[in-house]
């Protein structure tokens, strides 16, 4: 069976609650499991906390070399570690990561204006197929190192898409929304790429989303497979979307399809 890999928001740290609810679906999962995560909440402060303005260009995260030791702490440590304790706790065998580890994902610089902000692609599986196999629950920071030795901040969306190719698996983009959302703020249950073009011309679909959106149809034509967009905030609907099935009859959050 393909693993099933599952991409975290950053704002499902600062809700006790919801981690809990998530590592207790997490547990009911039939299928390997891999987690790639951000954590631009704990970025946001860390940042804030010492001094640094963060900005965003075309829904990616500015990074100047100046502010990546401090990312890199906020993610493949604080966050990665504040998962990993969660998972530990919930009797999954975790072990903590970033996409480079063992080189299994290529990460390269995307933009001179963003910074240290990277693009990752898929490398060597051989680290993350021997832990799936041997039982454990890789834990992915979007951290990378280029082969010039610098360190990168990608985004988590574009990261999980690279695992998930690496892999071959499936793929779940959980955040704090219910999905993508229609001119009316309305949850669109099906999504292909003619739509998604078109919401995304309309300046309906904008930054974080139509990254997210972009990284789940590259995803989805890849797999030749449906790629979910859903919300970790409601415990039952969330349970029966990572156990591959309906609530009440209805997909969970936004399938999209190519």
């Amino acid at each position: 069976m393909k693993p099933l890999v599952i991409k975290l928001g950053g704002a499902v740290l600062n809700n006790a609650e919801a981690l809990n609810n998530l590592f207790v679906a997490l547990q009911q999962v039939k299928q390997a499991i891999v987690l790639v995560h951000g954590g631009g909440v704990v970025v946001e402060d860390v940042l804030s906390k010492m001094g640094f303005v963060s900005e965003k260009l075309d829904g990616l995260r500015v990074t100047p070399k100046e502010q990546i030791p401090y990312v890199v702490g906020a993610l493949a440590g604080t966050s990665n570690k504040l998962l990993l304790a969660q998972a530990l706790k919930s009797g999954l065998s975790a072990v903590g990561l970033c996409l480079s580890d063992a080189g299994s994902c290529k990460v390269s610089a995307m933009d001179p204006r963003l910074g240290h902000v990277g693009e990752a692609t898929e490398g060597n599986p051989a680290l993350l197929t021997s832990l799936i196999e041997q039982g454990h629950v890789p834990v992915i920071s979007s951290i990378g190192i280029g082969d010039d030795g610098e360190l990168y901040n990608v985004n988590a969306d574009q990261a999980a898409l690279a695992i998930c190719k690496l892999l071959q698996g499936q793929l779940v983009l959980l955040s704090d929304v219910a999905g993508v959302l229609d001119q009316n703020k309305q949850l669109i249950a099906q999504l292909d790429s003619a739509l998604a073009e078109q919401l995304i011309a309309d300046g309906v679909i904008t930054d974080g989303m139509s990254v997210k959106v972009k990284a789940a149809l590259e995803a989805a034509a890849f797999l030749n497979s449906a790629v979910a967009l859903a919300s970790w905030k409601d415990p039952a609907k969330l349970a029966s979307l990572l156990a591959g099935q309906t609530y009440n009859g209805e997909s969970v959050g936004t399938q999209v399809s190519v």
